[in-house]
């Protein structure tokens, strides 16, 4: 990519960026369907909502999911006397409290996204953006808890969570320990691994600083490493929310690390099943649009499945003319 490119690739990036996409829907009176071009921004989110419905009905299976996993009591692992040396820290408030978790991996990328909405007025980039990041913190969340409940690992400061007076007391066969304290405390000491905490903001930052990086072209080798500051800030919060959790004596180090790889993998690959790399030139563009020349620009309607007999037959009967660009279908 050229830093400065010509007038006819202005004029086609130009194009990219209209809210102007091609949806099928059935007319019920007719049977036929018709193309919805230059719809507004609230009927236009609805298409494309119905367009990648899957998706949104799996997150929901998600949220299901989740709730399900906070119910179930983790797997209570063997916890002697000789283990307990290294699990004596000191019960503390949580500087990051898990309140804020969600603001922090939700709500502040959710303003960025609508800050480039309101500026550039891209309905299929809000709706993409979105889809991404929700699905991005969800998938990461379940996982997160399932292995929580599945490892069962003590966290560092489990001794006071199982004997809040401090005399503690085991088994005289086993050894295993004889918790003294209060049943909710002690079930939440048994879910140090991976951090949450981490996870989250690892998957919903991690999002944003890839989401950072496609929209000012962090890699167009056009010189400017200034970029680079913008797109690891996100990278930065999490980290730091990561290392409140073990300076707080709430999860072991190699929890915390768990946690963040989970949650940036994760968010990595959600985001490139929306968006190409940062790294590819083009990358302002989304998926659902393929390049042609600049003269001749193809809009592909990669959302809609090619066999459907409707799409068939509108294709067969649109001309460039009539649909105002090119249509493409992707096999």
């Amino acid at each position: 990519m050229h830093c400065r490119p010509g007038k006819s690739a202005q004029i086609y990036e130009r194009q990219l960026h209209e809210i102007y996409f091609v949806a099928m829907s059935t007319n019920s009176s007719s049977g036929w369907a018709r193309p919805l071009r230059g719809i507004g921004g609230t009927q236009a989110f609805v298409v494309l909502v119905k367009i990648h419905i899957n998706d949104w009905l799996t997150m929901l299976a998600l949220v299901v999911v989740f709730a399900v996993l906070n119910i179930i009591e983790p797997f209570h692992r063997f916890i002697g006397k000789e283990m307990m040396d290294g699990l004596r820290y000191p019960m503390q408030n949580n500087t990051v409290p898990t309140w804020t978790v969600p603001i922090i991996a939700v709500f502040i990328p959710l303003c960025f996204i609508g800050g480039y909405y309101m500026k550039k007025k891209d309905i299929r980039d809000l709706h993409h953006a979105l889809l991404g990041l929700l699905f991005s913190v969800l998938l990461t969340t379940v996982i997160t808890d399932a292995l929580k409940d599945a490892v069962g690992r003590p966290r560092p400061d489990f001794f006071w969570r199982c004997f809040p007076d401090g005399k503690d007391k085991y088994m005289v066969d086993t050894g295993e320990v004889i918790c003294t304290g209060e049943r909710p405390v002690i079930r939440e000491g048994y879910k140090s691994f991976p951090s949450g905490h981490t996870s989250w903001c690892f998957a919903g930052l991690g999002y944003l600083s890839l989401y950072l990086g496609e929209k000012i072209r962090v890699f167009d080798h056009c010189g400017h490493p200034a970029k680079l500051a913008i797109v690891l800030l996100p990278i930065l919060m999490a980290t730091l929310v990561g290392i409140s959790r073990v300076d707080d004596y709430w999860h072991h180090w190699d929890d915390v690390f768990a946690g963040a790889f989970l949650g940036q993998s994760l968010a990595i690959f959600v985001y490139f099943q929306l968006f190409p790399s940062v790294e590819d030139a083009k990358c302002i563009e989304l998926y659902g649009f393929v390049a042609g020349d600049h003269q001749n620009p193809t809009l592909s309607l990669l959302d809609v499945h090619e066999s459907s007999p409707l799409l068939e037959d509108w294709l067969s009967s649109c001309t460039e003319s009539e649909c105002g660009i090119g249509i493409e279908t992707i096999t």
